[in-house]
């Protein structure tokens, strides 16, 4: 049984080391999108290549983000992390140093990878470091503290963008790598193994990414409507069916299908895929608005964001509370609708837009969605299925998560009429932002729909998050709970 306390020298130095971790990733994934229109204008990207700025790392991360969950259960969970937070820097020095779109795209796709390897690992040395009187507490410290993170990381990104330039987005990642890995050797007691049997689900890991990849390129390249594009969405369909076969078969899945055959399980990943793709969608195009249209600084375009995250630190722990009281029905029908109105309001924010009467109003109706649903989704997940499959259930959950918001930066583009050079063109991109906001809007309402018609109050002795604080709206957290068989959290 696990015995650090948390009180110890050596307990605070878990917490550090794992904080810092998942802060590299999750920071990146927050300061990138204020950074896109500056790297668009240094490297003559199109928006299609900032679009792959986004999704390459998606794109690996969706994909191994569970079969990394495995190898840390398999070889040692510290072990898994150093590589990935190693792995991480590596790629982040290749992102900041990258002559061309090209390779920026190419080293994020590998960032996603390192990005696998350690996000499951930091709650998971948590989980297995402390002892058992201490672990909820430490998890709620690696929440809030990762929420502040997230709150700072758009400031930090667009100081940096306006001031040392948006290649220091990416490199401000080795020294804290650097710092990172040696305490997590020195302070962090190795867990491993011994619990996983079996071969690894490799196959089914290489399918999904190569699905996701595939039908991301033909979302993105679609306006050229080539021959390549086309036989691109095929195969990645192809590859989605392959992936479906693969994890009904194999004796031990990454994915086991048996696991949706609770009916609110699947139910709430449907209203997953509905609200983190419009997530996705929004900041991705939010902080484009705000600079290209609005004629914000990066620093005031990220810096107006933070009342959404501010939110989301302050009252999702009362949320999930609320939610455990009420039911989640009640929060996942009403959270969507608000959010979608956060995001109609949007329409507003025009070219010389006021922050006060017209950016503000519409991202706290925003945020007030958000603490409204995010903690009761996380917790219905986790109440879907037995206790000994939370793990897997939250991984599977983050993961479509991912994957959601993976596709909305590729296909909102394309189905709002955004062009190749629409982000150098503000009157044009404005009018396509509007449609994006009238699209987003519809899929949260389509979400609440869904909610309201599916969603039932957990029973009473189901399992609850011991995240009880969430600070990052692009993802939900993964949740802390073992895993046997390949079942990754």
């Amino acid at each position: 049984m696990p015995d650090v306390r948390l009180s110890s020298p050596q307990g605070k130095w878990i917490l550090f080391t794992t904080v810092l971790g998942s802060s590299m990733a999750l920071l990146d994934s927050t300061v990138v999108n204020v950074a896109l229109p500056r790297i668009g204008r240094d490297l003559d990207a199109d928006l299609a290549a900032l679009q792959w700025t986004v999704n390459a790392y998606m794109v690996t991360l969706a994909g191994l983000i569970l079969l990394g969950g495995a190898l840390g259960d398999r070889f040692g969970r510290r072990r898994v992390f150093v590589i990935g937070v190693l792995w991480f820097a590596v790629a982040s020095l290749l992102c900041g140093l990258a002559p061309n779109a090209g390779i920026l795209v190419a080293a994020r796709a590998l960032q996603g990878v390192g990005g696998a390897l350690l996000t499951p690992g930091s709650l998971a040395l948590i989980q297995a470091s402390f002892h058992p009187d201490d672990r909820g507490r430490a998890v709620g410290l690696w929440s809030g503290f990762g929420g502040i993170g997230a709150a700072v990381g758009p400031f930090v990104g667009g100081w940096l963008v306006d001031g040392p330039g948006w290649r220091w987005v990416f490199l401000l990642n080795v020294p804290l790598a650097l710092l990172c890995a040696p305490v997590a050797v020195r302070h962090v007691p190795e867990s491993a193994g011994g619990e996983a049997e079996g071969r690894f689900d490799v196959l089914g890991a290489a399918l999904g990414a190569v699905a996701l990849a595939l039908v991301t390129y033909a979302l993105i390249e679609a306006d050229e409507g080539s021959l390549l594009v086309a036989v691109s969405a095929v195969a990645g369909l192809a590859a989605a069916v392959a992936f479906v076969l693969v994890e009904k078969r194999r004796p031990a899945p990454m994915m086991p299908l048996g696991i949706f055959a609770s009916r609110q399980f699947s139910a709430v990943n449907v209203v997953t895929l509905c609200v983190y793709a419009a997530f996705g969608g929004f900041f991705f195009l939010a902080t484009l608005q705000l600079q290209v249209v609005v004629g914000w600084s990066a620093l005031a375009a990220g810096t107006a964001l933070l009342p959404t995250t501010a939110l989301m630190l302050l009252l999702s722990a009362r949320s999930g509370a609320l939610g455990d009281r009420i039911g989640p029905r009640i929060p996942l029908t009403v959270g969507p609708l608000l959010c979608a109105a956060g995001m109609l309001l949007m329409l507003r924010v025009g070219p010389g837009a006021s922050y006060a009467t017209e950016v503000l109003p519409a991202l706290l109706v925003l945020g007030l969605g958000m603490v409204t649903l995010v903690a009761p989704l996380t917790a219905t997940v986790l109440a879907s299925v037995d206790t000994s499959r939370a793990g897997l259930a939250s991984g599977i959950n983050n993961a479509a998560a991912r994957a959601a918001g993976l596709v909305a930066v590729a296909a909102l583009p394309l189905l709002a009429g955004m062009g190749p050079e629409a982000y150098r063109l503000p009157d044009a991109f404005d009018d396509a932002f509007g449609r994006a906001m009238v699209l987003c809007a519809g899929v949260l309402v389509a979400g609440s729909a869904i909610a309201l018609a599916t969603v039932r109050r957990p029973a009473p002795d189901c399992s609850r998050p011991e995240c009880r604080t969430h600070g990052s709206v692009a993802v939900p957290p993964l949740e802390a709970g073992r895993a046997r068989g390949g079942e990754a959290r």
